[in-house]
C-alpha cells in the first residue's frame, strides 16, 4: 500500500470511526427512551466515562501515530482488514440481535430474560468482542502498534469493570442471581 493510498484510506477510516460512533449514540440514546418507558432503568453508570474516553481518543491517537510517526502498513494489512471487516460483521449482528435493547450503556428491563438468539446463541459478548478486534485490527492495518497496545489496554479496563456488572444486572433481571447470563 503506497504512503498517499495508507493516507487515504487512513482519513477514510477515522471519518468512518467517528461517524459510526456518533450513529451509535443516536440510536442507543432512542433505544433508552424506548426501554425506559417499559420501566428499565440503568445500571453501572459510573464506568460510562471510560468508554466515552477510549471511544473519543482512538482515532485521534491512530491519527496521530501515523501522521506523526510515519507508521506504514506491514505486509500483513489484508489480515487487519478482514479482521476490521469480521468485527463490523459482529457488531451488526448483535446490534441486530439485541434490537432496541442495544444501547451503549447498560440498561435493564426488570423480568426480562437475556437475549439468546442470533449470534448470542454463540457467542457471549458478540458486541465487546467486536469492538475489541476492531481496536487491535484497526490500528495495526495503518502499523499504529502504540495505538493498538494503548486502546487495548483502556479496553480490557473497561470490559473488566463493566462486564461483572452487567451480568449481576442481567441475572437479577431475569430472577436468578445465580445465573450470569451476558448478553453485551
Amino acid at each position: 500500500m503506497s504512503e498517499s493510498v495508507s493516507r487515504v484510506a487512513l482519513a477514510a477510516y477515522v471519518a468512518f470511526v467517528i461517524a459510526h460512533r456518533l450513529f451509535e449514540l443516536r440510536v442507543s440514546a432512542r433505544n433508552e427512551r424506548a426501554l425506559r418507558a417499559r420501566g428499565a432503568h440503568e445500571v453501572g453508570r459510573s464506568h460510562f466515562p471510560l468508554f466515552v474516553t477510549l471511544h473519543a481518543l482512538y482515532p485521534v491517537a491512530l491519527a496521530t501515530e501515523v501522521l506523526a510517526l510515519g507508521t506504514r502498513p506491514g505486509s500483513l494489512w489484508p489480515l487487519w482488514l478482514a479482521l476490521l471487516a469480521l468485527a463490523q460483521a459482529l457488531r451488526v449482528a448483535a446490534h441486530r440481535a439485541l434490537g432496541e435493547r442495544w444501547t451503549a450503556r447498560i440498561w435493564i428491563v426488570p423480568g426480562m430474560p437475556p437475549v439468546t438468539r442470533g449470534v448470542y446463541a454463540w457467542l457471549k459478548h458478540p458486541s465487546y468482542a467486536a469492538v475489541t478486534i476492531e481496536l487491535v485490527a484497526g490500528s495495526l492495518l495503518f502499523g499504529a502498534w502504540r495505538t493498538a497496545v494503548a486502546a487495548s489496554a483502556l479496553n480490557l479496563v473497561a470490559l473488566a469493570i463493566r462486564i461483572p456488572i452487567e451480568e449481576r444486572a442481567l441475572a437479577e433481571a431475569a430472577g436468578d442471581s445465580r445465573r450470569s447470563p451476558v448478553r453485551s
